[in-house]
């Protein structure tokens, strides 16, 4: 990369961050023309923060912008997590500052945060209200084949910006052959760590602890993880359950410009004999059964939540009631 063009990035990137700065202070003044920041109180209903902590290359911006589409008409904040270098892993301070921001800044509640960052366990902080986790993951060969493409052409919701492989023309079939580094199977190795935490062990490639972590939070500190497949069911069962976030997210998915926004131009696919060799790998059987393991938890969820009919599926309304209340009232 070119000096001015490192200088331009830089630049660019300093002035994105004094945006943020001011839109916060704006948001903060905002909330506090009325009183001091101590005073403000929220109903249970508004004290809440979803935390989606994106795995790359799921579908995340197209679900992440129906957020913002329904942020100011249902009334809560969408702030992304910009981590340097979109490194996963938080320093052991900025655990303790994002924690703190996350429980405290009341102005921001209730909240949704975005980002490209592993797993955090809020209780080893002694925070008594943990925030909502939320997430999608994808078959683990599409993911890395998507990732491949996107890093050398991009996709079609920033064209013109210049990506890290530009110019690379060998294709994922060429690179798997060639033994490339790009498509090695140690590249399949990212949906469990994100999953499993900020943990050395977590990011050791191949852990088996690391899996069984991972799907340990799956299904004690995620609220539902959808996959990327089936995006549609994910967004109806959380606008069912959620609906103080997600109250019109179907509708607008189904409807909406921005649905499937993000698609990685020039993408091809591998052939079955790449597959094949990727599958051979025990990181590739690891990320794979994760991603089943997932994917039969998510269809559980669905198979208790919805009814199909003439082809669509519909929520199930309110299946339990409350009857023998004693003492009886006069």
């Amino acid at each position: 990369m070119k000096l001015e063009d490192k200088e331009s990035q830089s630049c660019r990137s300093a002035e994105e961050r004094a945006i943020a700065r001011h839109e916060v202070r704006e948001i903060e003044q905002r909330h506090t023309v009325d009183g001091p920041r101590q005073d403000v109180t929220l109903d249970e209903e508004d004290d809440v923060v979803i935390i989606y902590n994106r795995v790359p290359k799921t579908a995340s911006t197209s679900f992440t912008n129906i957020a913002y589409d329904l942020c100011a008409k249902n009334k809560y904040h969408v702030l992304h997590i910009n981590t340097t270098k979109n490194n996963p892993v938080m320093s052991l301070q900025d655990q303790v500052r994002f924690v703190k921001n996350v429980t405290s800044w009341k102005e921001m509640k209730p909240g949704f945060y975005h980002g490209h960052i592993s797993y955090l366990d809020f209780a080893k902080f002694g925070v008594k209200k943990k925030p909502i986790y939320i997430n999608v993951i994808r078959d683990p060969i599409e993911r890395l084949v998507s990732y491949y493409y996107f890093l050398r052409f991009g996709d079609d919701y920033r064209p013109g910006l210049r990506r890290r492989k530009q110019g690379d023309k060998k294709t994922f079939d060429e690179c798997v052959a060639a033994g490339g580094s790009d498509c090695a199977p140690e590249k399949l190795w990212l949906q469990i760590p994100f999953f499993c935490g900020h943990s050395s062990e977590c990011w050791n490639v191949g852990s088996r602890w690391a899996l069984e972590q991972a799907k340990y939070n799956l299904i004690n500190e995620y609220f539902l993880v959808g996959v990327t497949e089936e995006l549609e069911d994910f967004i109806m069962l959380l606008e069912a359950a959620l609906p103080r976030f997600f109250r019109g997210a179907t509708e607008l998915y189904r409807t909406g410009k921005k649905s499937h926004l993000r698609k990685t131009t020039e993408k091809k696919l591998p052939t079955k004999e790449t597959i094949a060799k990727l599958q051979q790998s025990e990181i590739w059987k690891m990320e794979n059964e994760f991603y089943e393991f997932a994917l039969e938890q998510f269809q559980f969820v669905r198979a208790h939540a919805v009814r199909e009919k003439d082809g669509e599926l519909y929520i199930l309304a309110q299946n339990f009631f409350y009857e023998k209340i004693y003492p009886k009232s006069n």
